[in-house]
């Protein structure tokens, strides 16, 4: 049984119609990414998927329906997400950020996943380069001790090296058994630390397999 299944889900903003039928799973231990063009409907799944937006259709998690609980009520249940922009307060420091969302005796592990963040963890977020903040926001979702990772664009505006930093990162992650989606346009982070794919177009899943399979499709939808 996968961890995550989401069947046939609607999405919506309002009056308007961001996702269409979209059905994809996640199995325990997994890195599942989600491409796409912008405007795609990708932040809009993740969003789903954590309670943020109106659905149709079936969110399930572990086997049970989670398609009308809140939020708080499905990070209980062990999903966890870091959304796009970091979203950390910039006035507070580094561990500050991350006690928001979890207990101190939580640190010392975060710390030896992501070690700079300890040299740094009295330094104000605003302050830290945006591979940094990053780090930041993934080790926050982590804080929730998550069996779900939910990662929205985690190589937005960074440099390659970075990017190469943070996949390494995940790697780590997935390795504890946290079970990851991944929405990204950096389809090189993809490759590095997802074991399949689907593609969101206008909205609909228009195309799915494994990473090994992205590579020969690759230029049909991303040039």
């Amino acid at each position: 049984m996968p961890l995550l299944e989401v069947r046939n889900l609607n999405s919506f903003y309002g009056k308007a119609h961001v996702l269409r039928d979209v059905s994809i799973s996640v199995n325990e231990g997994e890195a599942v990414a989600v491409l796409g063009p912008n405007g795609a409907g990708k932040t809009t799944l993740l969003n789903s998927i954590f309670g943020f937006v109106r659905v149709e259709g079936e969110i399930i998690f572990e086997g049970k329906d989670i398609t009308t609980l809140k939020p708080h009520e499905r990070a209980k249940l062990g999903i966890a997400m870091s959304p796009e922009g970091r979203r950390l307060f910039p006035e507070m420091s580094v561990e500050d950020n991350l006690l928001i969302a979890g207990s101190p005796e939580k640190l010392d592990f975060l710390y030896s996943l992501f070690p700079n963040l300890r040299e740094k963890r009295k330094e104000k977020a605003k302050n830290l380069s945006g591979g940094e903040q990053q780090m930041v926001a993934i080790a926050r979702a982590l804080m929730l001790e998550p069996k779900l990772l939910l990662l929205d664009e985690p190589s937005m505006g960074l440099a390659p090296i970075v990017v190469e930093s943070i996949a390494e990162r995940i790697e780590k992650i997935k390795e504890l058994g946290i079970s990851i989606v991944l929405v990204e346009q950096n389809i090189q982070m993809a490759f590095d630390v997802a074991d399949r794919f689907y593609i969101l177009a206008s909205g609909q899943i228009v195309r799915e397999g494994s990473i090994e399979e992205m590579e020969e499709i690759e230029q049909e939808y991303f040039g």
